[in-house]
């Protein structure tokens, strides 16, 4: 039996692509924007050129047939044209001669020639100048490398593309030579960037793309371990969790949205319930992405209606161990706890490695305690970043990290020189002439042990941070919204915590925060600014630069050692059922 068309889906894509089409095909004699593209990236110009021909071939949309439509296309491919080298790749952006960028327009140029070629006759020239631009383009991507792990799936789902308009079987030899890496996705669902935006927009979609005209069923269920995975981090406030991100995404807010079309088509193929919910909830607040309507035309599965939704169920744990990453979700509260971070082996901050110090959020509500990071003065090597994390028991678990700094002795006899020109090496902390690997050293050490317990209500914390003493504050960074009650105002959206409590409210939520010492010296109070304070470490002070966090920000600190609790609880008027 035949799955019935979801009719609303299909007329809210359209709408969503006419939103950008329209003005583009507004008549030149009307009151209609400027659509000179002059300017416009070339992954801009391919993804508008493909917009308008779905939207002229959709009869959904308002511009199924227009002439308007067809000229705009045509002006858009002038440009994308214009803006392509000798070598056949495009130019423009920071990636200088890029093959992978590149791809990401080859990718829609290739779509877009699909989708022009079923049209018949009428957009013969845009078919042949979509043709032009691929085929100039072939050559560089067949050759041509990339710097990124998810690259190789663009490039390759750009081959792919390529062969299935123009059928060449070097590109799939080359394809294919790609996937003989083997794709970068462990046993618990994560790619090896553990990116969401990455996830989302270049290795899903692209190795769906694979699956589909390779005949690869693996890497169809690749992208569904990854789906089922993304599942147990999508957040209350419907984002996907980044903490663990080796990308951009790290320091910011990820939308579910962008899953939509991933989680409704595997929805419809396998019939999961819980991916049915997830669609759902990617389109909850209305549908944006003008390039849905292109996907329903090439990929008319999309169109079905979904299986029924499958009801979350609460309490939920999980606990990804190669990146981790802890959750516990219950009807209260839905906390995250995280100790995986690359810098303590790596020893630097740097793209493609997980930098982010924050290692625990809690939602409830309206009330979100966005980042809890504790800051310590020692050496200025930055926050606190487990290097260890021990799962104790069921939702309890131990995140360590010892930092090492050297002080360094005279050279042996046989190591000095009498030019004094010594090597300049990188020992960790800073460089210098001075030859560090071959001198005897004294170490420092100093120690930091998190223990958290996850509750159905919140989480309760034991700090332990021993070694010499130094400065050392938890900064407890709340959402924008509430009001801290019972904490000491410090100026600029800051306030002080002594031992206590204190409650952040927002609407009819709230998060309560606990605190108590166990051992050492009593808290800083209101007027120790030099130790209330985020340090984010040389790294980044050395070029200007900091990860702050912004927003209502809380702060517990003193001169350690030091052994604290910090007990979170929370309370939501209208629990999740």
């Amino acid at each position: 039996m035949s799955v019935p068309l979801d009719h609303e889906f299909v007329r809210a894509v359209a709408r969503a692509a006419d939103r950008q089409a329209a003005p583009l095909a507004a008549c030149p004699l009307a009151d209609g924007p400027d659509v000179d593209p002059v300017g416009v990236t070339h992954r801009v110009l391919a993804r508008r050129a493909k917009t308008l021909i779905a939207a002229y071939r959709s009869p959904d949309s308002a511009l199924h047939g227009s002439g308007w439509a067809v000229a705009a296309t045509r002006t858009h491919l002038r440009a994308l044209r214009a803006a392509q080298t000798g070598t056949g790749l495009f130019a423009g952006g920071d990636n200088v001669q890029s093959p992978p960028d590149s791809a990401f327009t080859v990718n829609d140029v290739c779509d877009a020639h699909v989708l022009a070629a079923g049209a018949g006759p009428e957009l013969r020239d845009v078919t042949n100048a979509l043709a032009e631009i691929a085929g100039a383009a072939t050559g560089a991507l067949l050759t041509g490398g990339v710097h990124t792990p998810n690259h190789r799936w663009e490039l390759s789902a750009a081959l792919a593309r390529l062969h299935r308009s123009f059928p060449d079987d070097r590109l799939l030899d080359r394809v294919e030579e790609w996937l003989a890496e083997g794709v970068d996705i462990d046993a618990e669902g994560l790619y090896s960037e553990r990116s969401a935006v990455y996830a989302s927009h270049v290795t899903n979609p692209s190795l769906l793309l694979l699956a589909d005209v390779l005949g690869r069923a693996d890497l169809l269920d690749a992208v569904e371990r990854n789906l089922a995975t993304t599942l147990d981090l999508i957040r209350p406030d419907g984002t996907v969790e980044t903490l663990h991100s080796r990308r951009q995404d790290q320091k910011h807010a990820y939308p579910l949205a962008p899953y939509l079309p991933h989680y409704r088509l595997l929805a419809i193929r396998t019939g999961r319930g819980d991916f049915a919910r997830a669609a759902l909830l990617a389109a909850a607040g209305g549908i944006d992405d003008c390039d849905l309507l292109a996907q329903t035309l090439l990929t008319p599965d999309l169109c079905r209606t979904l299986p029924a939704p499958q009801a979350q169920t609460l309490p939920r744990d999980r606990y990804l161990t190669t990146a981790r990453l802890a959750q516990h979700a219950s009807a209260t509260a839905h906390t995250v706890v995280y100790g995986g971070s690359d810098v303590p082996e790596h020893r630097r901050i740097r793209s493609g490695l997980a930098c982010n110090p924050t290692f625990l959020r809690l939602f409830a509500g309206d009330a979100v305690l966005d980042a809890v990071r504790l800051s310590r003065g020692f050496f200025d090597l930055g926050p606190f970043r487990a290097a260890g994390t021990e799962r104790l028991a069921d939702n309890r678990y131990r995140l360590t990290e010892t930092l090492t700094a050297s002080y360094y002795q005279p050279l042996p006899k046989d190591e000095r020189r009498d030019d004094g020109g010594y090597r300049l090496v990188d020992e960790g902390r800073f460089a210098a002439a001075m030859a560090f690997p071959d001198r005897p050293r004294d170490e420092v050490s100093h120690t930091t042990r998190v223990e958290v317990d996850l509750r159905e209500d919140g989480a309760d914390l034991r700090i332990d941070i021993s070694g010499p003493p130094v400065p050392w504050a938890l900064e407890l960074t709340f959402r924008p919204g509430g009001v801290p009650e019972g904490a000491v105002p410090i100026g600029e959206g800051r306030w002080c915590l002594t031992t206590g409590a204190m409650t952040y409210r927002a609407g009819d939520d709230e998060i309560r925060v606990e605190t108590g010492v166990e051992a050492g010296e009593p808290p800083a109070g209101p007027d120790r600014s030099d130790v209330l304070r985020y340090d984010p470490g040389q790294d980044y002070t050395v070029v200007g630069g900091t990860d702050a966090t912004t927003g209502n920000r809380v702060y517990i600190g003193g001169l350690g050692p030091h052994t604290v609790t910090v007990a979170l609880r929370a309370r939501r008027a209208a629990p999740v059922v």
